[in-house]
C-alpha cells in the first residue's frame, strides 16, 4: 500500500472518529437535557422567618417595608393547598429541642387556619424506619425542615426508606418541600457544615462540606447569609466547585424552586446567588491548608422580592 493510500485511510478513519465524537456529545447532551424535571416545589428559607412577631429593634427586619408578618410561611400553605384537606409534615429532626421547635410551627399554622399538621419526631435512624412516619412521608401534601443542625439530618436521613418516599413523590408529584436555616441547607448538594471561625472562611480548610439531601444538586445554600456574613464562605464553597452555583439566603427570606430549576425570591431580604462558571483564577490547589484563598472574575447577584432567577441557564430576569 502507497504512503498515499495510507494518508487517506487514516483521514478517512479520523473523520469517523469525529463524526462518532460529535454523535455521542450530541446524544450525551440530549438525554441530559431530557432529564425529568420535578413536579414537586422547594422553599429554602434563610432562618428567622417571620412567625407572627414585631421584628427586633436594630434587625436586618426592623424598618424594613418589605417586612411582612408570616409572609413565607402563609406562601408554603398557599402552596400546598388544594382539593381535599392537604397534610402538613414539620420535621425537627436537626434541633436538639425537636419538640419546641415542632410546638412554634403547629402554633403559626394554627394562627393561618391550617391544622392537618403532623409530626416526624425522627432521633435516629432506627426511627427514621417506622411505619409511622412512613406513612406520613407518603401523604403529606407539604413538609419541612426545622432549623439547628443539618448533620442531624443527613445522617439520620440519609439513605433510608423515608428520604426515598419523599425524593421520589417531589420528582412524581406536586408537593412541597421546606426547610428553614439547617433545614434549608440540608436540602442541596453540596452541603455546608462548618465555615471556620465568625463564619468567615477565607482560609483554606475553613469550609467543610458533605452531601446534602439532594433535592437541589450542583447547588449549595447558605442561611443567614448578611447578618452573619457568610459571603466570603460561599464564594469558597463554590471555588471549590465550580460547576455550581451558590444560593446565599438572608433571615425572613426565602426562594421558591420549581422545575428544579426557576427561583422566585420571597420574604423581606435580599437572596446572594454566586455563580462560579465565568472564575478566571483560584489558588485553592496551591495553597496549604490556614492560608488565605484568593478568587477571581466569580460573577455574584443580589436579588430581592419579586425577582427570578434561572439555575440551569444563569439567567436572572427583572419583575
Amino acid at each position: 500500500m502507497s504512503t498515499k493510500s495510507k494518508s487517506v485511510n487514516q483521514k478517512n478513519a479520523d473523520d469517523k472518529s469525529d463524526v462518532m465524537f460529535t454523535e455521542h456529545t450530541h446524544k450525551h447532551h440530549n438525554s441530559k437535557s431530557k432529564l425529568p424535571e420535578p413536579k414537586g416545589k422547594l422553599i429554602a428559607i434563610g432562618g428567622s422567618e417571620s412567625k407572627g412577631g414585631e421584628p427586633e429593634i436594630g434587625s436586618n427586619q426592623d424598618e424594613n417595608e418589605n417586612f411582612e408578618k408570616y409572609a413565607i410561611l402563609q406562601r408554603f400553605i398557599d402552596e400546598i393547598k388544594g382539593n381535599g384537606e392537604p397534610s402538613v409534615v414539620v420535621i425537627p429532626t436537626a434541633s436538639q429541642e425537636p419538640e419546641q421547635a415542632a410546638q412554634d410551627y403547629i402554633k403559626v399554622f394554627k394562627h393561618l387556619k391550617f391544622t392537618n399538621v403532623q409530626i416526624a419526631d425522627i432521633r435516629s435512624r432506627e426511627d427514621s424506619n417506622k411505619e409511622l412516619y412512613l406513612e406520613m412521608a407518603r401523604n403529606a401534601r407539604g413538609v419541612i425542615f426545622t432549623g439547628g443542625d443539618q448533620l442531624r439530618i443527613t445522617s439520620f436521613l440519609g439513605g433510608t426508606e423515608f428520604l426515598d418516599i419523599l425524593k421520589d413523590r417531589f420528582t412524581r408529584e406536586a408537593i412541597v418541600i421546606a426547610g428553614t436555616s439547617a433545614g434549608a441547607m440540608a436540602l442541596s448538594t453540596p452541603m455546608i457544615y462548618q465555615g471556620g471561625a465568625n463564619d468567615s472562611g477565607y482560609l483554606k480548610g475553613e469550609v467543610r462540606m458533605a452531601t446534602g439531601l439532594e433535592f437541589l444538586k450542583d447547588v449549595a445554600v447558605d442561611t443567614h447569609f448578611i447578618a452573619r456574613g457568610r459571603i466570603v464562605r460561599m464564594a469558597h464553597i463554590i471555588a471549590l466547585n465550580p460547576g455550581a452555583i451558590g444560593i446565599g439566603l438572608e433571615e425572613d427570606t426565602a426562594v421558591v424552586v420549581t422545575n428544579g430549576m426557576n427561583m422566585e425570591v420571597i420574604g423581606s431580604g435580599i437572596v446572594t446567588v454566586i455563580d462560579g462558571h465565568p472564575m478566571s483564577y483560584t489558588n485553592l490547589a496551591e495553597i496549604k491548608d490556614g492560608e488565605p484563598i484568593t478568587m477571581c472574575d466569580m460573577k455574584v447577584h443580589f436579588l430581592s422580592r419579586g425577582q427570578t432567577y434561572n439555575l440551569n441557564r444563569r439567567q436572572q430576569t427583572f419583575a
